[in-house]
Order: structure tokens, then C-alpha cells, then sequence
């Protein structure tokens, strides 16, 4: 059980429109609540999302099958091997949230593109020695980018959008990101080490897929609550740039994992931004919407984003 609410959107994704007496009123009923989730924690669970159930099974079981190889295996993949394009490999240690190291490992993906002069596009980096895990991934990508723009076409019609205004001008072309992290059980009595730190995301829309060991808490105008994994599900939070673009309206909301499982537990990730080149100009204000469509920033989505992750791997930014 979790306090956060459960929506089901198979009305964003109905494609026969004689699926519902009234698929409009059922678009705008999912619609309602999604904008109720995201002005009260940011957070809420998905459900009805159409994913084959083999998908996330496959992801599991290959990706513990990359964990499981020593070490200097595992590095044969580094991000330092990815170049611009920010992908790879790191170690335990190797990723900062908020200035402090995670008690975590990881895969760094993104949509897998030729080599290029962007930062964060290209070639992802696979281990030979899991196959499988390329087309697994490639295929969570895929499916995760339809889930994102439903998702996202349910939260402009609960700001009083045309469902495709996203589809149509923020994430015509997204930017595509995908972590897998591997957490080792965290230590029982050192109440200070995270498997990630408290820390909120920074584009437009998050979708994780967790395993069965949980972690996951996020902080409501409750407090702290956990986010356990609930079957045949994926958490979706917003970000901080539609928190910016609703000025405040909807929230982006703090969240950590604290790995007490005492199993090694794996997360998977989904980031759906803006495209890299898009100006993410302010939203247009709808009556009875109360955000005041100013964003603090100017430049595009990619300056934004590259200035944020370079937080993260500071060292590996200097090299680029």
C-alpha cells in the first residue's frame, strides 16, 4: 500500500475510441487526477499503461546479470568511454546527489543516436557480456517515450491545454535519458549514507520502474513517506522545469532511497524533458489555473540540463 494515489491512464493511451462510452470525459477524469497529484506531492503511480509485462522482467534479469560481473568487467563500459555523449558505466561512489557520493551503481542510457557534436546524444555503451541487455533496454526506451507523452498529454489537458500541446512543441523531438542503478544494501548503523541523497528532478517528467526490495520516499506536505513498488505499476513524479513553467502550481518535490532492504535492490529510471535545442518558452495562463507563467532561466533545455549533470559527474565534466 502507498499514500500516494494509483491513476490509471489507459484513457491517455486508447487509440479505438469506442473503448469508453465518453473517451473525452474519461481523458478529462485521469486528467483531474494527475493535476490533483501534482499539486500535492508531485508524485503519484501509473497504472493501465500498456507495457508487456516480459519488459520488465527482461530489464531485471539482464541487468543483474551486468551487476553480478567483477569489477574491471563492468568498467569496460566506463562513461569516461562515452565521450559526449554521457554514457556508460560508474562505480559505487561515482555519482554525486547534492555535493555527497550515492551508495550506488550505474548504467548511464539516453536514445540511442550516432555519434555527434551534442552532449548527452549518441551511441549508448552495452557489456558484451549481456547481450540481452541491449534490446531490453532499446525496448524500455521505447515503450517509456509513448508512456511519457500519454502521461504528459493528461497533464496539459489538467492545465487546460489541448492534450498535444506537449507532443507538438516541448517533446516533438524529447530529450531521452535512462539510468539503471544498482544499490548495495545500506549499512544499518550509519543513519547519513543514501543510496541517493534528497534531491528533486530537474525536466519535465520522471517514470521509474523499481524492483520488489523498495526505498523509495518522497517528501509530502505530510512528511516523509515511502513509496513502496506496487505490481504492474511505475512511479511518475514531475520535475523541476514543470514546476518552473506552472510557476509553483505544480510541484517538484523532494525524494531520496535509502537501500534497507538487505538485498541488493535495482531502480529504473525514465527522464522525458524538453527537445535539447527548444527555448521551453512559458506556458500560456489558462482562467482558473493560478501560475504565472514566468521562467527563471533563459537559453535552451540543453544548456539547462548539461549545467545540472555536470554536478553530478564533476570530474568527468572537466575532462569533456
Amino acid at each position: 500500500m502507498s499514500e500516494l494515489p494509483v491513476i490509471d491512464v489507459s484513457p491517455l493511451l486508447a487509440t479505438d475510441p469506442d473503448l469508453t462510452a465518453d473517451p473525452a470525459a474519461a481523458k478529462r477524469a485521469v486528467a483531474e487526477a494527475i493535476g490533483e497529484a501534482c499539486r500535492d506531492s508531485g508524485f503519484f503511480y501509473v497504472s493501465g499503461h500498456g507495457v508487456p509485462p516480459d519488459l520488465p522482467r527482461r530489464l531485471d534479469a539482464a541487468s543483474r546479470r551486468f551487476f553480478a560481473l567483477p569489477e574491471e568487467v563492468k568498467a569496460e563500459i566506463s562513461m569516461e568511454r562515452g565521450g559526449k555523449a554521457w554514457r556508460g558505466f560508474f562505480p559505487v561512489g561515482g555519482e554525486l546527489t547534492s555535493g555527497r557520493p550515492d551508495l550506488k551503481e550505474g548504467i548511464y542510457f539516453g536514445a540511442e543516436e550516432p555519434p555527434g557534436p551534442l552532449p548527452l546524444h549518441g551511441p549508448n555503451l552495452f557489456p558484451a557480456q549481456v547481450p540481452e541487455l541491449r534490446d531490453a533496454v532499446l525496448d524500455h526506451l521505447g515503450s517509456m517515450t509513448a508512456l511519457a507523452q500519454a502521461v504528459m498529454s493528461g497533464i496539459a489537458l489538467s492545465l487546460g491545454l489541448d492534450e498535444d500541446y506537449f507532443r507538438s512543441g516541448y517533446t516533438a523531438q524529447p530529450t531521452v535519458l535512462f539510468r539503471i542503478f544498482h544499490y548495495p544494501p545500506a549499512p544499518p548503523d550509519d543513519p547519513d549514507i543514501w543510496g541517493v541523497g534528497e534531491h528533486t528532478d530537474y525536466g519535465l517528467l520522471t517514470l521509474l520502474l523499481q524492483d520488489a526490495n523498495g526505498g523509495l520516499q518522497v517528501r509530502t506536505p505530510r512528511g516523509w513517506i515511502e513509496a513502496p513498488p506496487l505490481e504492474n505499476t511505475f512511479v511518475c513524479n514531475i520535475g523541476d522545469m514543470l514546476d518552473k513553467l506552472t510557476g509553483g502550481y505544480y510541484r517538484s518535490t523532494p525524494h531520496r532511497v535509502r537501500n534497507r532492504s538487505g538485498n541488493e535492490r535495482l531502480s529504473f529510471p525514465f527522464f522525458f524533458d524538453p527537445g535539447w535545442d527548444s527555448e521551453v518558452p512559458p506556458l500560456p495562463y489558462a482562467p482558473g489555473h493560478r501560475w504565472d507563467g514566468q521562467v527563471d532561466f533563459t537559453g535552451t533545455y540543453g544548456e539547462y540540463l548539461l549545467s545540472k549533470v555536470s554536478k553530478v559527474f564533476p570530474r568527468l565534466f572537466e575532462t569533456l
